[in-house]
């Protein structure tokens, strides 16, 4: 069955080809009755444009490429929902790929996006080499989202607030009375942003002799491991604030191995609000690091750069919010 082109399309409608062009393109310009009978048309016939063609004309792809640093961090969930909400809206497709199995097997992990032609390029968490982005943010533009190292001139960062999100774990766990405290620390620039508003908030309450600092390569493991060391101490920390809800959940694990509970025993704060923490038997207290809203101002910014906007890049932070459920609470008396 021959498949209905633009012309019958047109036809159908009663307008000229060139406008349906334009409904199709989500031009302004168009009366709403016409596009009304244009959209009518396309569903009646069941037309589907030539994304080939479209590009050709256009000399646009109409993707996105969207590079994680791991696929499996629960984190990225809704920063792409937040990012694939915009894009969507703005007529654009993601292309996913997994920097850490590319990284496996040797390959480059932007090459694949540019043999694609990809509009575009959105870099969600922490690489290895960000000056490996300079070559592509010369081709494409190019926006890191969740990170907070320092990247090629021209390219836009957004991320949460990491060094304020601390200062809120931190100072939770001092509201609440406890005064021997200990962080579960990360790697790289978010993992150093955490710690540092960790120890400031630990020192401007008088708590820096007590305050520990156990570090951990951000995994359930290495949380776990951390926790192991911290609270098989004599003088173990009634409270934890880890760098993140996997490294938390490690922690909490660790706990429950050494017959210690939470809250009851040790108060324990993870990072990033994952849907982990929301998991009832979990219910963990937590840093939301606004994913979602970090998706959609990247989400932004590209389709900024896409518009024509030059300059140097930005750095936006949205910040970040503190979500108290059932792993905190007062330490015990005799702590």
């Amino acid at each position: 069955m021959r498949q209905p082109t633009i012309r019958d399309v047109a036809e159908h409608a009663g307008v000229s080809k060139s406008l349906v062009s334009l409904v199709l393109r989500g031009s302004g310009q168009v009366r709403p009755e016409k596009r009304e009978a244009v959209l009518r048309a396309v569903r009646e016939l069941g037309y589907r444009p030539n994304t080939a063609a479209r590009s050709l004309s256009e000399q646009r792809t109409r993707t996105v490429g969207v590079l994680l640093h791991d696929l499996r961090n629960p984190w990225f969930v809704d920063l792409l929902d937040g990012l694939n909400s915009l894009l969507h809206a703005g007529g654009l497709h993601m292309l996913l790929a997994d920097a850490r199995l590319n990284r496996r097997t040797g390959q480059d992990p932007t090459g694949p996006f540019l043999d694609l032609r990809a509009d575009g390029l959105v870099v969600v968490g922490t690489l290895p080499d960000p000056a490996g982005l300079e070559p592509v943010a010369e081709r494409v533009p190019v926006v890191v989202a969740g990170a907070r190292e320092p990247v090629p001139p021209g390219v836009d960062t957004v991320a949460g607030d990491d060094e304020q999100g601390a200062r809120l774990a931190t100072g939770h766990l001092i509201g609440l009375g406890h005064r021997r405290i200990a962080h579960i620390a990360g790697y790289g620039a978010v993992g150093a942003l955490r710690r540092r508003g960790f120890e400031t908030t630990a020192a401007a309450h008088g708590l820096a002799a007590t305050a520990r600092v156990e570090p951990s390569d951000m995994t359930e493991e290495g949380g776990y491991r951390a926790a192991v060391r911290l609270l098989g101490r004599p003088d173990r920390p009634t409270a934890v604030f880890a760098v993140n809800d996997t490294a938390a959940v490690g922690a909490l694990s660790a706990a429950e191995e050494l017959g210690l509970n939470a809250p009851g025993d040790v108060s324990v704060v993870g990072y990033d609000d994952t849907s982990v923490a929301r998991l009832r038997h979990v219910w963990l207290t937590t840093v939301d690091n606004a994913a979602h809203e970090v998706g959609r101002r990247a989400a932004r910014r590209l389709l900024d750069r896409l518009a024509g906007a030059r300059g140097a890049g930005e750095v936006q932070l949205c910040a970040p919010g503190l979500r108290v459920r059932g792993t905190t609470g007062p330490p015990r008396l005799t702590g």
